[in-house]
Parts: structure tokens; C-alpha cells; sequence
């Protein structure tokens, strides 16, 4: 996916509040105006789906957290064991919200190795990720790429493509990996997860990864947050106890909420390295009625 980066420069409008309301009235085109957390994240992982307004403002963010890149490849590796952990649980239903572009190895293909009749829908609110993944994920079966958004939930679950893959009358697993931290409180993520819990049998799960307070110093803080003050959605860095509310009504997986290189980390993998970035993660399986 290219585009004439001297033209994405060159458009790149002073206020980022104009593209997010032109994002919101659905203009596709607007995306490509301002840095996308997903293709920020892209390009922390050396993935090739980024435009050059993405880069600068994760370069900004890497002045101040150098290890930016480890970090993202230990959420990856979080993904990939907790994945694999519902799984084995005997789950086959998988609903990743705020997905970003699938890296390999994706949700479908940890589950798929467990279980290769595993179903995933893949949901991103960025028009230009959500575009490049239905592309990337055309043919496969039982799988679903469709554009939507954490703050709009209902719609997400409404959503045919998304139904066409999950059976919402048994249990699925639903991930934010790295997600809810770009919704703001006066969004309500707490609402968001709460809705998903309602439409959730019991035996279903919840995987969440997020940026926090704990182990990231104040000033890292700020710097991080200058650095995604101008892209589509802003960082929002909270505690393990704000962290743990969205867990209310799961049981959480041992070890419990950990720094995110610490999840059931594999023993032949080697010692996670994240620097000055805290980053928690977590497990939690449903345990309301079915």
C-alpha cells in the first residue's frame, strides 16, 4: 500500500480536530492526513503499511522511549501466548477490536495451530487498515475484516460480516490488545468492554494490553502523549487498578495483570526488555451466566 508521501505532507492539515471530525463524518481520505496509531504501530514493528506523517510521530515517540520497538514486539508476544492459552481452553471464536494490520503471526494463525476450524473477525476504525486487511484476508474462510469502532461497540456487534464468524451464543474471545488505551475516559471504555460482557455467554474470554502508570515515569508520560497529541486517537496512559475495572465480572488467568512481557511467558523465550515503557496485560475469563 503507497502513496505519494510529499502529497501526504503537503496536505497535512494545522488542526488535527478537522481531520478527526472529517474521520467521524466518514471521509476514508482524511486517514491518510494525520498519524494512524495502527500504522504507528506498524512501523514500530518494522512493517512496511505506513505513510511517512506515521513515521515522524513515532520517531517522536522512540526519542523519548527508545525501546518502543521491543515493546511492541513483547505485546506481539503476548498476543500470540494468550491467544493460544483460549485456545487450548477450547474457544474457536475470536473478536479483535482495534486489530491494526494482522503481523504474522496473527490471531488466526496462533488459533488456527490449536484448532484449525477457529473463526476471527478483524476490527479497526482506521478506513485505510480496515481496507488493507479485508484485501489481505479476502479468501480465507470463516475469517472477517470490517471497519468499526471501540467507542461504537453495538454496531461492531451488529455488524453481519462480524456475525457471519461469530456465534454469539457461544462463548468467543474478545481482544483489545493494545486498543483501549487510545480511548479517552470521557469516551468510556468502561462502557464499551461492559456491553461486550453482556452479549458474552459464560466460558468466554478477554484479553487486554495497555500502557500504564506503572513502571513509565511522568515525564516519559508527557513526551508520549505530545507524540500522539496530533494523530487520529491520543495515548492514554491509566492504573492497574484503572486497568483491572475492565475486568470486572472475569475471572482473571494466573498470573493476573503483569507487565506485558511477564503474561505465561514462555521459558525458551528470551528476557523481555521494555525500558522506560510500562505496558500491562491480562486474561480474564467470563464467568456470568450462560
Amino acid at each position: 500500500m503507497c502513496a505519494d508521501r510529499r502529497v501526504v505532507r503537503a496536505t497535512l492539515p494545522a488542526d488535527p480536530q478537522t481531520v478527526r471530525a472529517a474521520l467521524a463524518a466518514g471521509d476514508p481520505g482524511a486517514s491518510l492526513h494525520m498519524p494512524s496509531p495502527a500504522r504507528m504501530y506498524d512501523y514500530y514493528l518494522d512493517g512496511k503499511n505506513n505513510f511517512e506523517v506515521d513515521r515522524e510521530a513515532a520517531e517522536r515517540a522512540l526519542m523519548y522511549v527508545p525501546s518502543g520497538r521491543e515493546v511492541a514486539r513483547e505485546n506481539r508476544r503476548f498476543l500470540v501466548r494468550a491467544v493460544r492459552h483460549v485456545a487450548r481452553a477450547g474457544v474457536a471464536q475470536f473478536l479483535d477490536i482495534g486489530t491494526g494490520f494482522p503481523t504474522p503471526p496473527n490471531v488466526q494463525q496462533v488459533a488456527r495451530r490449536v484448532n484449525p476450524h477457529a473463526t476471527v473477525a478483524y476490527v479497526d476504525n482506521d478506513p485505510v487498515v480496515a481496507a488493507h486487511n479485508r484485501a489481505l484476508l479476502a479468501d480465507p474462510p470463516g475469517i472477517a475484516a470490517v471497519e468499526g469502532d471501540i467507542r461504537d461497540l453495538g454496531k461492531v456487534l451488529a455488524d453481519p460480516e462480524v456475525q457471519r464468524v461469530i456465534d454469539f451464543s457461544r462463548p468467543f474471545c474478545a481482544l483489545f490488545v493494545a486498543s483501549l488505551h487510545f480511548v479517552t475516559d470521557e469516551e468510556d471504555p468502561y462502557a464499551a468492554v461492559s456491553l461486550l460482557r453482556e452479549a458474552m455467554p459464560a466460558g468466554s474470554y478477554l484479553i487486554v494490553s495497555h500502557l500504564s502508570t506503572e513502571g513509565t515515569p511522568a515525564g516519559v508520560i508527557g513526551h508520549v502523549m505530545d507524540a500522539y497529541q496530533g494523530a487520529a486517537a491520543p495515548a492514554v496512559f491509566r492504573s492497574q487498578r484503572a486497568i483491572g475495572q475492565f475486568f470486572d465480572g472475569f475471572a482473571l488467568e494466573p498470573p493476573g495483570i503483569v507487565p506485558v512481557g511477564e503474561w505465561q511467558r514462555d521459558k525458551d523465550e528470551p528476557p523481555a526488555r521494555v525500558g522506560n515503557l510500562g505496558v500491562l496485560a491480562g486474561v480474564g475469563r467470563h464467568t456470568g451466566p450462560a
